[in-house]
């Protein structure tokens, strides 16, 4: 069951070029660190770290910038890769963390598991700050 404030932001993305990706009307995550990064940005926009119009808007701005540099049928396309980017560039605005730490915890993730940077180093950067209620 959703909060208010979980209803709120997933309503507000319907229908824009941010969606989230859905399945007979439910969110759809492909792995764990999807859930994970989708909810940490939730949590942090509820406990007043970055608004989340604005997070709408990095979001928004990551989309655009991959759909620039790559064809529409490009199958590397990811939704929750642009979630992770417009989450980062939150997390860096708002004094959460720095990019050298979201970088250092990405370089320290093998290739194929990049993804899971969300699952391992944002909660724990977020955590140290004060963001870890949603994660228990």
């Amino acid at each position: 069951m959703l909060t208010r404030f979980e209803l709120f932001a997933v309503t507000s993305m319907l229908g824009n070029p941010d969606t989230p990706p859905r399945a007979n009307g439910t969110l759809c995550f492909a792995e764990p660190w999807e859930r994970e990064a989708f909810g940490l940005a939730l949590a942090l926009a509820r406990q007043g770290h970055f608004e989340w119009e604005d997070f709408r808007q990095e979001l928004i701005a990551a989309i655009n910038r991959w759909e620039a540099n790559h064809a529409r049928d490009d199958p590397s396309w990811n939704y929750y890769d642009q979630w992770l980017t417009a989450l980062e560039a939150a997390i860096v605005k708002s004094g959460l963390g720095t990019r050298s730490e979201i970088d250092a915890c990405a370089i320290s993730m093998p290739d194929d598991h990049a993804g899971q940077q969300a699952e391992t180093c944002l909660p724990s950067l977020s955590a140290q700050r004060g963001a870890n209620e949603y994660f228990g």
